[in-house]
């Protein structure tokens, strides 16, 4: 992991937009720990969503809420199923821009299953184990691999062991109305990660008309690299405040 000081782009007029983190699947808010240190090191406000990710409906109500505390316009950022979140939740009227981190962004009437109902050719099947009690979780043994090889084992180790289970019902949610089509947004495209295939981030990000930037990583760059991601963010607020 990259040593935290600062991402170095700073609004020039001192007003800067407050910065919403929300998480995925499998994961919780403390994942964001790097990229919020460096965005808190550059003067932003910082604020991270604790998704239940039992529902679509859920965490979508959880990040408005996060949203509603922030005094000012906000830049929303979601890894993973939280670019589904932020794809909902962001077409509440603080929301300024958009910033998916290896995320889904889907479009109106779409949801995780029918983003993953056709997989890109040569993609990885994710190590998901059969629903428990109405959720999923990851292969604990190839959680490493899949979810974040650029860590070291003891911390993937430790992220497998502590990940939140992934509601069946949230891979059902439906978008009633992409907030990209009608904010800026920025993507965040994972060259290695092996969860959502960098083939369907590239078009996901396009059919948004996101601002990309690609970098080598897992689906864990979040945790990895905190800079570039931390950066982009920036660079989002930025342009928006």
């Amino acid at each position: 992991m990259r040593g935290l000081t600062s991402v170095g782009v700073m609004s020039t007029d001192g007003v800067n937009p407050r910065i919403v983190l929300v998480h995925g699947a499998f994961a919780d808010g403390s994942g964001w720990q790097g990229v919020y240190t460096l965005l808190k090191n550059d003067g932003y406000d910082v604020a991270v969503v604790q998704n239940p990710t039992i529902s679509l409906d859920g965490d979508v109500a959880a990040t408005r809420q996060v949203i509603d505390a922030q005094d000012g316009p906000v830049v929303l950022v979601g890894h993973s199923y939280g670019g589904v979140v932020v794809t909902e939740a962001g077409n509440h009227d603080s929301v300024a821009a958009l910033v998916y981190v290896t995320a889904f962004a889907p479009d109106k009437g779409e949801s995780v299953n029918t983003l993953i109902a056709d997989p890109h050719p040569g993609a990885a099947s994710p190590p998901i184990l059969p629903p428990v009690d109405g959720f999923l979780r990851l292969d604990p043994e190839k959680f490493h691999e899949a979810f974040a090889a650029d860590l070291p084992a003891a911390q993937a180790a430790f992220m497998a062991d502590s990940q939140v289970p992934w509601g069946v019902a949230a891979l059902g949610g439906v978008i009633s109305e992409p907030a990209w089509r009608a904010k800026p947004s920025w993507y965040v495209v994972a060259a290695d990660d092996q969860i959502i295939p960098p083939s369907a981030q590239r078009v996901m990000a396009g059919r948004a008309g996101a601002t990309v930037t690609e970098t080598p990583g897992s689906h864990a760059v979040f945790v990895s690299n905190p800079a570039v991601v931390a950066e982009v963010i920036a660079k989002a607020a930025n342009a928006v405040r």
